[in-house]
């Protein structure tokens, strides 16, 4: 099975799994844990948002004894990697990117999938807060504040690994969703990543997360999420979502929650794992 249902973030004072520019700018300064989630050529931009602290998941917060890149870190390693960024249990967190909704998704679905529910992502990530009028300031070298008390309280489920993805693909209750282009879907688009197979998993649906998205990189209304889920999934509730690397799948997430999913889980290998070379299976051609 997927995930069980998560709470809501209305106890620590968010509107939703969402925030807009001028929710965070009228709370600048109140106290609210500012993450910066960027990766590949974005990380460590010039500017940031003021106060914002490094989410890197291109560094500490990816597991790197794992083949494939972006896997989820244990407890362990977690709770230090967020005391070293000073953040406590009490905290209330927004999470964004430099392109948008893009690698801001994925740390807010592992802040939930380690137990922690006060965090919201930046609906339009930097672009939408520059495009608003509101500052930005140089990106320092590190966080260097007071450490916090963080503990990782694990949610079994919500990252699920290749095996939970084949029983979903033979469960007709449940669907497997790949957030990867159309094109690299059906295998007539290389690969970004090398000596991984072109394809799907046969049973798969498409859905590129850049279709939840609107103009200036904001996610659609709900309704409209909605829509696209059910065209890709029929009338299924229980969604798995995978992607390149495990990142991008959780924009299907953040898509599906606003949507009122609660069923949800995240294949943490996604096609880093199942398209190496192995028996697992391939195939290639138009969406599903």
């Amino acid at each position: 099975m997927g995930a069980t249902a998560l709470p809501t973030t209305a106890a620590a004072g968010l509107p939703g799994p969402l925030v807009s520019t001028d929710w965070l700018a009228a709370r600048q300064g109140t106290g609210t844990v500012l993450f910066d989630a960027s990766v590949g050529a974005h990380r460590g931009a010039a500017r940031r948002i003021p106060g914002a602290r490094p989410f890197d998941l291109d560094g500490e917060l990816s597991d790197h004894t794992s083949a494939v890149p972006h896997t989820l870190p244990g407890a362990q390693p977690f709770t230090e990697a967020m005391r070293a960024l000073g953040v406590h249990d009490t905290d209330t967190v927004v999470v964004y990117d430099a392109q948008g909704i893009y690698s801001s998704a994925r740390a807010w679905w592992m802040l939930r999938t380690m137990g922690f529910d006060r965090v919201a992502v930046l609906d339009g990530g930097l672009p939408a807060w520059t495009a608003a009028d509101h500052p930005v300031e140089p990106v320092p070298a590190a966080y260097d504040g007071p450490r916090g008390s963080f503990t990782a309280r694990p949610r079994p489920g919500l990252v699920v690994d290749a095996a939970a993805v084949s029983a979903a693909l033979a469960d007709p209750a449940a669907a497997v969703l790949d957030a990867r282009t159309r094109e690299r879907y059906a295998g007539t688009a290389p690969e970004p990543r090398p000596g991984l197979r072109g394809g799907h998993m046969p049973g798969s649906a498409s859905l590129p997360f850049g279709e939840l998205q609107r103009d200036g990189g904001l996610m659609r209304p709900a309704d409209e999420l909605r829509t696209a889920f059910e065209a890709a999934a029929g009338k299924r509730e229980q969604l798995y979502f995978s992607c390149g690397s495990g990142v991008t799948a959780c924009v299907l997430a953040l898509g599906a929650t606003l949507a009122g999913y609660r069923d949800l889980a995240v294949y943490d290998g996604s096609w880093s794992e199942w398209g190496l070379p192995s028996g697992r299976p391939v195939a290639t051609g138009g969406a599903a």
